[in-house]
């Protein structure tokens, strides 16, 4: 087959011919039809993620048809279109037989844990619990953008937010986690305050449903906080960060008001996995904070159900389609500045 192969963390990513995956017995090998970019990706190249070996290939957002089936498969079979999430779970330990699939403590990852999605066929463990049928009709790009940033903030604002009508939300950072937390809380008929320093990107959360649009450049949390409690009347009931930023996560909890929600999507890795935030205020304000890890396959239905309805588009987040040579380009983009809307890479 043919993969985006990383020899080493931050080396130049490049398109190689490469073995095809083993099949796992309780498992699935998938001919992958599309792949969404994501910075987690960008985060396992840059060698963030201890789980990450090398040589390595990427890739964690899929879409595509099974190719072969394990023995110890009873629910799927070659031919079928699927999607996943990116926790694949073990389906046996105590975190699973509590439905909480997303904290597996056996939890495998393609693209993490072993070779992703940016190739032409990938392995999936435990395919009875972790695969997910796409609906006939939806395409294998708009499938692919829903593996994690779509799931994981539909997760973040319906399970952790709790986003009620009229709810003020502040989204921090509005790229393909963000954009589709102001699709999703706009849905829920929360009035989103959205804030990127990208005019994109703001231009973007607008179009989506927010109502106001900030521009952090050159703030302190601290003031940015007290832009986004202005601009809520009096600060958000729910508020996400969406880019993973010691910065933001801690604007993002200062913008609260009392009794409020911080959900933390965005990954806070290398020298920021020990961020400090206000716990003064947590305390006497009686915040939540949660952290949000994708979403079980379990969960998908009513997500699914929203889409088929026409409530949510997940299709309009996708800004391009490339080609597998085209991948590492995109990979590389995520470091600075990219389009807010996803790429998704077809190989």
């Amino acid at each position: 087959m043919r993969g985006l192969l990383i020899d080493g963390p931050g080396a130049a990513p490049r398109v190689a011919v490469l073995p095809d995956p083993a099949c796992p017995t309780d498992g699935v090998l998938v001919r992958v039809d599309a792949t969404g970019v994501c910075r987690s990706d960008w985060h396992a190249w840059q060698g963030h993620d201890p789980d990450v070996v090398f040589p390595h290939v990427p890739g964690h957002e899929l879409a595509g048809v099974v190719a072969a089936v394990g023995p110890d498969v009873r629910r799927w079979s070659v031919g079928d279109r699927v999607t996943v999430p990116f926790v694949c779970a073990c389906g046996r330990c105590d975190a699973c037989a509590a439905g909480e699939h997303q904290v597996c403590e056996n939890q495998t990852q393609p693209g993490f844990t072993h070779w992703g999605s940016f190739a032409e066929l990938v392995a999936l463990r435990s395919a009875d619990v972790n695969l997910v049928a796409v609906p006939v009709g939806m395409t294998a790009v708009t499938a692919a953008s829903l593996g994690c940033r779509f799931a994981t903030a539909y997760r973040a604002i319906t399970v952790h937010g709790r986003v009620r009508d009229g709810d003020p939300v502040a989204v921090h950072g509005c790229g393909g986690v963000g954009l589709s937390a102001v699709m999703i809380a706009t849905a829920e008929g929360g009035r989103v305050v959205a804030v990127d320093p990208s005019p994109g990107a703001r231009a973007a959360a607008l179009e989506l449903g927010a109502v106001a649009a900030l521009d952090p450049t050159g703030l302190a949390p601290e003031l940015l906080a007290a832009a986004v409690v202005e601009a809520t009347d009096g600060g958000a009931a729910v508020s996400l960060d969406a880019l993973g930023h010691p910065g933001t996560a801690l604007a993002s909890v200062l913008g609260l008001r009392r009794r409020g929600r911080h959900v933390q999507v965005g990954l806070l890795l290398a020298d920021h996995a020990r961020t400090a935030l206000p716990m003064d205020r947590v305390v006497a304000w009686e915040l939540e904070l949660y952290g949000s890890h994708g979403m079980a396959a379990h969960e998908y239905p009513a997500m699914l159900a929203r889409v088929a309805s026409g409530g949510l588009d997940p299709s309009v987040l996708v800004g391009r389609t490339v080609g597998l040579g085209e991948a590492a380009e995109a990979l590389a983009a995520l470091e600075g500045a990219a389009h807010p809307r996803m790429t998704v890479v077809v190989p």
